[in-house]
């Protein structure tokens, strides 16, 4: 009786037992479907919501760039000719968002004309006419890997632009195009530029939509080089005055070498905030092996045959030749002369043969580059068109390649 009794309650307790754990299991099974079901849920939410896009900056870490820039509130602004960026894209579809300054709402001769290239090809040519215009440059129904290069195709105290952060969808990137085998700076006037080269009539006067200088002899010589570059040039600017039309007055104000240091001069500014000629430019961040300059032609007009005015064209070359020397210790360089005519011819190469013998400098060279002589034709203002420029870049390249050895 004791054991049936015993027996009965150990029962008991064994299916009580069994019946809390089966409770324990059922809630347990069911919570787990929940917690499945709200993960399967949180996945596809994942799944099926895009990724935000990415906003590039453009700087040295996502592209080569291009002459003398400046990064303002992640904007890429750019002022001398030539200046730009260029990299590789990897995705389908690129869009390029430029920022003009305000010189976009003026007169339509002075807005900054900009140009695109995708694998070699210009693909935009565009002159800036709103504060912020976005171009698509490039599409494919799959991803592919391109070169693309913006370039500033006109000079820098009219206008000036800014290239905003590339957005880039999931998966899409860019990262800086290759180096090229050498580096050399121009500095230059209005030849360098590329003034009115795309205006094949004498008669005609400036206007920024006709520059290009991809098409001057300084862009080419680099190409034929296989060159980075950085430029120097503003039209109408010499190194002891500018172009004058009265040979009593100089004009000082437009003189290349006070610029040097600076990302130049323009009368707009980057961002309408900060003036080019504000802004000190960092020379470690380009070292030439070469640097070309081509000045003096402009100060022809103010020189006009006088001896003690050519004598202060000499003076005023050979300070640009230590102030260029100073900043590039290592650099040949090659003082150019003669596309748009030969009047201080005999000074440029004076000062370049005097400066050499005084400072012991033996890596100074003078270049004598083809005068024009109408058999090409010319372009705005008497400006050498793109087949003066072309010779003059076969001259310079030649004797770059001699003394070089390239």
């Amino acid at each position: 009786m004791k054991k049936t009794k015993l027996l009965s309650i150990v029962l008991a307790a064994l299916i009580s037992c069994g019946t809390f754990a089966g409770c324990s299991s059922e809630e347990q099974t069911s919570s787990e479907t929940e917690a499945a079901a709200e993960s399967t849920t949180a996945a596809e939410t994942t799944e099926t919501t895009p990724a935000a896009p990415e906003a590039a900056v453009l700087t040295s870490e996502t592209a080569k760039l291009l002459g003398r820039t400046h990064l303002i509130d992640d904007t890429l602004w750019c002022g001398f000719s030539g200046t730009g960026a260029e990299f590789e894209y990897t995705g389908k579809k690129l869009d390029i968002t430029f920022a003009a300054d305000s010189a976009a709402a003026g007169n339509m001769d002075n807005r900054a004309r900009a140009a695109v290239y995708v694998n070699g090809e210009r693909v935009l040519d565009e002159m800036l006419d709103m504060p912020k215009e976005t171009f698509t440059v490039y599409e494919s129904d799959s991803a592919e890997t391109v070169n693309v290069k913006i370039v500033k195709l006109s000079e820098t105290a009219m206008s000036t632009f800014g290239i905003m952060p590339i957005v880039l969808g999931e998966g899409e990137t860019i990262a800086p195009a290759a180096e090229k085998a050498h580096k050399i700076e121009f500095i230059g006037d209005s030849i360098t530029c590329g003034y009115g080269v795309d205006d094949e009539d004498k008669t005609h006067h400036f206007s920024t939509a006709t520059e290009d200088v991809t098409k001057a002899y300084a862009y080419k010589t680099a190409e034929a080089l296989d060159a980075d570059y950085s430029m120097v040039s503003i039209s109408g600017y010499g190194v002891i005055s500018g172009y004058t039309n009265d040979p009593n007055v100089k004009v000082d104000a437009q003189t290349i070498p006070q610029y040097y240091d600076n990302l130049g001069f323009s009368y707009n500014k980057f961002a309408n905030s900060q003036s080019p000629q504000d802004i000190d430019w960092d020379f470690s961040g380009f070292t030439p092996e070469i640097v070309v300059i081509n000045l003096g032609t402009n100060d022809e007009s103010y020189c006009k045959g006088s001896l003690e005015k050519q004598t202060e064209f000499v003076e005023g070359y050979k300070k640009l030749l230590a102030d260029v020397r100073a900043k590039n210790p290592d650099a040949e360089i090659f003082c150019a002369f003669g596309v748009m005519g030969a009047g201080m011819l005999t000074s440029v190469m004076e000062a370049a043969i005097t400066f050499s013998e005084e400072t012991g400098d033996t890596k100074v060279h003078y270049v004598q580059l083809p005068t024009q002589d109408g058999s090409l034709g010319y372009a705005a203002d008497w400006h050498p068109t793109e087949g003066t420029h072309e010779l003059a870049a076969e001259v310079l390249v030649n004797e770059i390649k001699t003394v070089m050895g390239w």
